[in-house]
């Protein structure tokens, strides 16, 4: 038996080094020692030896497996390193060379124009509204009966709102402004929030209107609050955005849920107040329409005006980003156009 297993020995380290692949010392391996190799069916006889012979014949038989395990070992990692060297030299990278540019996508401009507004007014210490207290889902209590909207009035009508065809007095909502009274509700004096988010009306899509974009409401009650203080907050607003300082004006106007109102016009940024095509030669600029809280809605939600004051400002947001990137039609914020969008 043990010139059995020198024999075999000798077989083994013979075609280990006549091996040329990694795929040749497999094939050895299991011919010589694998379960069914020929060193296992000679160990199978190991039973019949005396007890001496065992140890001798056991010990050799375990010395050539492990010298052979040593020497496939070598084999293998020769081969392995050889292949990898031709592998990395036909594969070579010049890592000198300038890589492939891989595109990355970018927010979109208005989300943009409402994140850099938003920042404005926080920084002016407003909060923003929870989602929960401006749903774009309304019904027409909020929409319009608590922002002392009249029954008759022509927002209401079908041609304007949007009207659930489940419910006859849900609406998608036309206005931020439904925030304040959800505010209101759920919050006490002082307050000082801003509600950005998207709204509907029924329009007939052009240049300058779309049936759905953006509005950010702004809201501030608390004791004393005079017209100056929105004046104050609304110059600051405009200057910031706008980057400068800009001739801003008032002008009387009317909401049914603020009282006095006004809109707000800037100089006009295109040709500095002189008059021309985008401000129809007014030199000015709409941008916002604000008041002060209507007494009425003040009382609606519980709170006493002759304690409390406020007012509420309202901007599109759309409208200030055409405004300050010079956009001449809506209709580009939507149409997902590239060479639009990559601008920004």
């Amino acid at each position: 038996m043990k010139a059995q297993l020198e024999n075999i020995y000798n077989s083994a380290k013979t075609d280990i080094e006549n091996a040329k692949t990694i795929n040749d010392l497999d094939g050895i391996r299991l011919k010589y020692l694998s379960r069914k190799g020929e060193f296992n069916s000679i160990k199978k006889g190991l039973k019949d030896l005396s007890d001496e012979e065992k140890r001798t014949v056991g010990a050799l038989a375990n010395q050539i497996n492990e010298d052979l395990e040593n020497r496939l070992k070598q084999k293998h990692d020769i081969f392995y390193t050889n292949e990898l060297n031709e592998k990395l030299k036909k594969d070579r990278l010049d890592i000198t060379l300038s890589g492939k540019r891989t595109p990355v996508g970018k927010i979109h401009p208005l989300t943009q124009t409402t994140n850099e507004i938003v920042t404005i007014f926080q920084n002016l210490g407003f909060s923003v509204a929870e989602p929960s207290l401006s749903p774009e889902v309304e019904t027409e209590y909020y929409n319009f009966d608590m922002l002392n909207v009249p029954k008759d009035h022509p927002a209401r009508d079908v041609q304007d709102t949007f009207y659930s065809k489940v419910a006859s007095n849900v609406v998608l909502r036309s206005q931020t402004s439904g925030a304040q009274i959800h505010v209101m509700e759920n919050k006490k004096p002082p307050i000082k929030v801003i509600a950005p988010g998207r709204v509907y009306r029924n329009e007939n899509i052009n240049a300058r209107k779309n049936n759905f974009f953006h509005q950010i409401e702004g809201l501030y009650v608390d004791k004393d609050i005079t017209f100056g203080d929105l004046k104050g907050v609304l110059n600051e607003f405009i200057r910031q955005y706008f980057g400068a300082s800009r001739p801003t004006r008032f002008r009387s106007s009317f909401f049914p849920f603020t009282e006095p109102s006004a809109e707000v016009d800037v100089q006009c940024i295109m040709c500095q107040g002189k008059g021309c095509r985008t401000c129809s030669g007014t030199g000015w600029l709409e941008v916002l329409g604000c008041g002060m809280v209507d007494v009425n809605v003040l009382k609606g939600v519980g709170i006493d005006p002759d304690v409390y004051t406020g007012f509420a400002f309202g901007m599109g947001v759309e409208r200030l980003a055409m405004l300050k990137y010079a956009i001449d039609d809506i209709r580009l914020f939507f149409n997902n156009d590239k060479r639009f969008l990559e601008q920004f």
